[in-house]
């Protein structure tokens, strides 16, 4: 369900170029927020797709997957879809006229923040993340999915530092 547009990337049936666009992952933090605004800005200056990649909170165990019910709880995820498409839309709304991104899709994933992140930037031009989370460890400069992100993309990470403006 990944949003594709015309540019640089891998080539469709027809034989055109894809351009793999830029994800974004939020999480309902103010540092997502910040890395939202940012991703649509840079998208809309390349004309480039926007995925925008939540994960609900406490989608998976550390320990046994299976101890969390939120994988078979749907309202956890379309909670999480409606929350994620309506700070899309506010971001998208306060950004008055000029250039847009190509396209934007809102998309929600279960499993481990980072490895969704990672899995789903395999083939984007670009991947956003603030450089914390809605985690609980406020001292640290980054938080563990943004580190384990710009550890193991194969694409260009940008964080995005928490005093943006």
């Amino acid at each position: 369900m990944e949003s594709r547009g015309k540019g640089q990337g891998k080539e469709d049936a027809k034989g055109e170029s894809e351009m793999p666009g830029i994800i974004v992952g939020v999480d309902g933090s103010v540092y997502s927020r910040h890395a939202l605004e940012w991703a649509i800005g840079e998208a809309a200056i390349r004309g480039a797709p926007l995925t925008v990649l939540t994960v609900p909170e406490g989608s998976t165990g550390f320990w046994d997957p299976s101890a969390y019910p939120s994988l078979k709880d749907p309202s956890l995820v379309e909670r999480a879809a409606k929350e994620a498409q309506a700070e899309t839309d506010h971001a998208l709304d306060s950004l008055g006229p000029g250039p847009r991104p190509s396209s934007v899709t809102v998309r929600v994933a279960t499993g481990t923040p980072a490895d969704e992140l990672v899995h789903a930037a395999r083939d984007a031009d670009m991947i956003v993340v603030g450089c914390r989370g809605a985690g609980g460890f406020k001292k640290l400069l980054m938080g563990s999915v943004t580190v384990h992100v710009t550890h193991h993309a194969r694409c260009p990470v940008v964080v995005i530092p928490a005093d943006c403006t």
